[in-house]
């Protein structure tokens, strides 16, 4: 599975400490994140990530372009819903395209935590079929 990885900046210390924690599964797929975000979590695992541009620069673009062309099959985005800032990815244009193409996403990390034990137990595999 395509899982893309995304964190607003007061919430990348928690998107590299779940990614510490789910290592063993995620390492099993193919990871995307936004710059500063991939470069943490590769840091602290080792895991191999495709990063794009920070998202200030339009790495919330790239990763919406490739949702749009079905490349990607989950979105894990902590963001944080109190700290508006400008600078950060557009969060409503990424759920918006989860709605239109059908992309499981986590906001948080109890959702995310949900997603990754579903992708461990094979509830997730309904999406390799769709997407073929």
């Amino acid at each position: 599975m395509n899982i893309a990885l995304i964190a607003h900046d007061s919430k990348k210390e928690l998107m590299v400490q779940f990614c510490i924690a789910y290592c063993g599964i995620l390492s099993r797929h193919e990871l995307c994140a936004t710059g500063t975000t991939g470069k943490l979590v590769a840091e602290a695992t080792g895991l191999h990530i495709q990063r794009f541009l920070s998202g200030s620069q339009g790495g919330d673009q790239q990763i919406a372009a490739k949702m749009s062309c079905n490349e990607v099959d989950i979105l894990i985005f902590f963001r944080d819903p109190i700290k508006i800032n400008h600078q950060e990815p557009n969060e409503s244009h990424l759920l918006r395209l989860c709605d239109v193409h059908n992309i499981p996403v986590a906001t948080n990390i109890a959702t995310a935590e949900a997603l990754i034990h579903a992708l461990e137990r094979g509830d997730l595999d309904w999406r390799e079929i769709v997407r073929d």
